[in-house]
This record gives structure tokens, sequence and C-alpha cells, in this order.
């Protein structure tokens, strides 16, 4: 029985299946199958029924599960406690979103290159619903994304507050002949994040407070091209205040103070309640060291 071999079973239980478990252990799926082969001969059991057409743990493997996890928890603070001097090494997987990716994520990959130069850091951008169902299959280490976290299976903390607010081109203000967010929801295109996205939640609780609906809607999942369509005059949209404030200053989007403050989005760092791995832990502290959401550089 080895280390390689348990970290091939933990994860090939608890991922969507093998070829994602193979990913997260760095090897083939024929050479994590080999792995957990030679641990059941080790062990003398079947870990995994494979008659049907995705393999599911046996009895002998849901009873085995907690007591790896266990063991490999262990292992990794040993390996934290002996390697303090270098730092973590391996790869960490980390999700967010396009807004985490034009602002913070360059000062993370920066600082976990100065404190950790043994750990490679992979960042996936994505809309929190996805970023979500990814982590719940094993495919990220941890994810930072707008609100709480919809599944039961992971747990998050929070790490920063964005305030958004309404903006338009005074182009579609002059035509609409009106810059009342209100108004505008009645009669002009909104143009935003896909449902899914945890910006929409921000959204959702000021429709709420006003009982409102969005009559027409443009869904896009790139803020890029959000801005670039209202900037058009194309609809209107909300977006983090820092962002709004220089394109304002910029003369290319005016903020709409009238129609009532949105409520501030709460973002989360959030991870798999059964992962604790240091690596986690750590994370979500460079995390909350680094996090912010300025104007993007490009926008100032």
């Amino acid at each position: 029985m080895t280390l390689k071999q348990l970290e091939a079973f933990y994860w090939a239980a608890t991922c969507l299946n093998f070829t994602v478990a193979a990913e997260r252990v760095h090897v083939s799926v024929s050479s994590l199958s080999k792995r957990i082969a030679e641990l059941e001969a080790s062990l003398a059991v079947q870990l995994f029924d494979r008659s049907g057409r995705a393999a599911e743990l046996t009895p002998h493997g849901e009873q085995l599960l907690p007591r790896v996890r266990e063991l490999l928890h262990a292992a990794s603070q040993l390996q934290q406690a002996a390697g303090r001097t270098v730092g973590l090494q391996g790869r960490c997987r980390l999700g967010c979103g396009e807004l985490s990716g034009l602002t913070w994520l360059p000062k993370l990959v920066q600082k976990v290159a100065q404190l950790h130069p043994g750990l490679v850091l992979e960042p996936h951008a994505d809309i929190g619903q996805e970023l979500e169902r990814r982590i719940e299959d094993g495919e990220l280490d941890c994810v930072v994304i707008a609100g709480p976290s919809s599944r039961s299976t992971l747990a998050l903390e929070p790490v920063a507050q964005v305030r958004f607010v309404w903006v338009a081109s005074d182009a579609l203000i002059a035509r609409a002949g009106t810059d009342l967010p209100q108004k505008l929801m009645r009669e002009q295109l909104l143009i935003a994040l896909p449902v899914g996205s945890g910006t929409t939640r921000t959204l959702d609780d000021w429709l709420v407070r006003h009982g409102l609906g969005v009559q027409r809607r443009l869904s896009c999942n790139s803020w890029g091209a959000v801005v670039g369509m209202v900037a058009e005059g194309l609809g209107f949209t909300y977006m983090p205040q820092g962002w709004a404030e220089a394109l304002q200053a910029r003369g290319v989007l005016r903020i709409l103070t009238r129609g009532g403050a949105m409520a501030p989005l709460q973002y989360t760092v959030q991870w798999r309640r059964d992962d604790s791995r240091p690596l986690i832990a750590e994370m979500r502290e460079i995390i909350k060291s680094v996090i912010d959401f300025p104007a993007p550089r490009c926008l100032t």
C-alpha cells in the first residue's frame, strides 16, 4: 500500500469520473486504474464495482473512504510542515469570474509565485453556477464567486464586498428621455451577464425591492462585451462602482444616481467540505490578502 495508491482511490471516489480524478493526480487514466487495482490487491478487497457504465464504490470502498481521507490529510500536514522553507508544491486549480480575472487575479498569481515557487496556479474563468458544479465534481480546488453557495457539499468564507451601480450612455439616456433605472427597465434593453452568474443576485435583489421584472434582456458572458454594447447605446447595465467611475471620467458612460442603490454583493472563496488539504487554507489566506475590485488598468 502506498500514498499514491491511496490518493488515486480517494480522488476516483470523490470526483465526477476517473478522467477527472486522473487529472487531479497528474497521471493517465490507465495509470490511475492500475494504482487502484494494486491497492485492491494489497487489501484483498474490491473497492469499485466496474460492471456498469461508471465505476461505483463497493461497500468495502464506502467504509474505506473516510479513513483514507484522514490518512491523506495527515500526510498533507506532514508534507507542509517538512516543506515550509520551500512552500507548497504541485498544482492549484482556481476558479473565478471574469470580473476577478480583470482585477485582483494578477496580484494573486504574483504573490503565489513569491510565496510558493513550486506551486503551479491554474486559473479557470467562468460564471458562478458553472464554477460551483466544477468544484463539486472535483475539477477545481477552490473558487471565488459572488454570493453564498447553493450546494451543501461546499464550504465558504466571505472575502470581499463589491458595490454595483447603474450605467448607460448619454445617447441612450437622450433617446429614452430618462436616466431613471426603473423606467429604463420597463422600456430599454438590459445587457448583463447570464442568469447563473453571481452578479445576477444583486440585480434580483434590486428588482424585488422595486417590484419590477426584466422586460427585455440580452445576456452575454463577457464583461468587456457588455461594456462595449452599452457604450454604443444598445442598452443599459449595472457594473462595479470602480469601473463605472473610470468609464464616466473618460466620458464613455454615465452613472445613474437616481433610482435607489443596489445592495453590495458579497464575494466568497468556496471549497469542498471534505477537502482538508493545507493547500486550501493557504490559498484562502492569500486570496484575502490581495482581493480587490478596482477599475481594470485598461480603463484607467
